[in-house]
């Protein structure tokens, strides 16, 4: 069913069916036309509310989810309201502070990015998702250890202290003298190097043939590299904070949802994917429900928005996930602050 455009509905129906999406979102319930008809900004009488809701319910704006149980907003209807009908303001003073005060911790830029995204967590109620910058790592140390016949384990130390290993396949019967001659090679002519520059150097000396070691360590070299930038340069890491947020109050009625939702989490891959595609626009953007694959059977909502490098290029997400009955007039600028603040922090 295609959703209307707002300007559409008449003045009566676009009064109720804000009326109902602000009381769904501040109870997670289902809203009846005599708790309508009560309140004084509606001067209607709950038989015409009710044939009001009647008539959003036709056109897939509301649904009623049992006889008699009141109606609440579709993901459509969700949808109507954020793009049409939502008005939104500047984050309180108090959410600006919280959010700049965990970026001003110091320490490394993922230590930050972990801060802001446990501070939005705790303001908004939801789970905090940041996609840390794309970048590659520098080369301290790296070794190859023999293992079984035709593999070895590469031990790759980045200049963060980091420490990572990976299985290669080597040519069955290799002297284990290659193995201590490449890493040894790479430890002490490559170190300080990020993988692309330590391969395009690797590169240069064998094509001018100054590459002080044998054919058979060049090849494990070549290998030991590839292995990582394959990966590490295009790879983003997703960090996730507050799921407890998840399981409130309000989540007792509905664990088969939350706990669908916390299993979607634990496929980071997914996630990813879908905040990656917030990179492409230059605000924050929403995905509601089922608009999204990866949240059709939790029918979860995302706040996402760009953060910036100092080139102003986009080099990150951050943002909240959480049920569709969010506060999306406070969350989505409070999740915008946030963007602008991590993009001043790495500038």
């Amino acid at each position: 069913m295609t959703t209307p455009p707002i300007t559409e509905l008449t003045t009566r129906a676009r009064d109720v069916f804000r009326l109902v999406v602000d009381a769904y979102l501040e109870t997670g319930q289902p809203v009846g036309s005599r708790t309508l008809s009560k309140l004084a900004t509606l001067n209607l009488s709950p038989a015409s509310i009710r044939n009001v809701m009647q008539d959003l319910e036709e056109i897939g704006l509301l649904a009623s989810p049992h006889t008699s149980a009141g109606r609440l907003p579709t993901e459509q209807g969700l949808r109507l309201f954020v793009d049409g009908m939502m008005q939104v303001a500047e984050p309180s003073a108090e959410d600006r502070a919280q959010i700049e005060a965990s970026l001003s911790e110091g320490g490394p830029i993922e230590s930050a990015l972990a801060q802001a995204t446990a501070a939005l967590s705790g303001l908004s109620a939801c789970a905090g998702l940041v996609l840390v910058p794309k970048h590659e790592r520098v080369l301290k140390h790296l070794a190859f250890v023999p293992m079984s016949q035709g593999q070895a384990l590469v031990v790759l130390v980045a200049g963060d202290g980091t420490v990572e290993n990976r299985v290669i396949d080597v040519p069955a019967g290799l002297h284990p003298s290659a193995l201590v001659e490449a890493g040894n090679y790479i430890s002490a002519t490559l170190s300080g190097l990020t993988l692309t520059e330590a391969m395009a150097r690797v590169r240069r000396e064998i094509e001018a043939e100054r590459i002080a070691i044998d054919r058979a360590a060049q090849d494990l070299v070549n290998r030991g590299l590839a292995v990582w930038s394959s990966d590490g340069a295009d790879r983003p890491v997703l960090i996730v904070r507050g799921q407890a947020k998840l399981l409130d109050d309000s989540a007792v009625g509905d664990l088969d949802r939350v706990r669908q939702l916390l299993d979607e989490l634990e496929t980071k891959q997914d996630i990813v994917q879908l905040l990656d595609s917030a990179r492409e626009g230059s605000a924050t953007r929403i995905f509601i429900g089922s608009e999204n694959k990866l949240f059709s059977l939790s029918g979860s909502s995302v706040i996402a928005a760009p953060y910036r490098g100092a080139d102003g290029r986009v080099v990150g997400v951050v943002g909240v996930i959480g049920p569709t009955r969010l506060n999306y007039a406070r969350i989505v600028p409070m999740v915008d602050f946030t963007a602008q603040s991590l993009s001043r922090l790495i500038r």
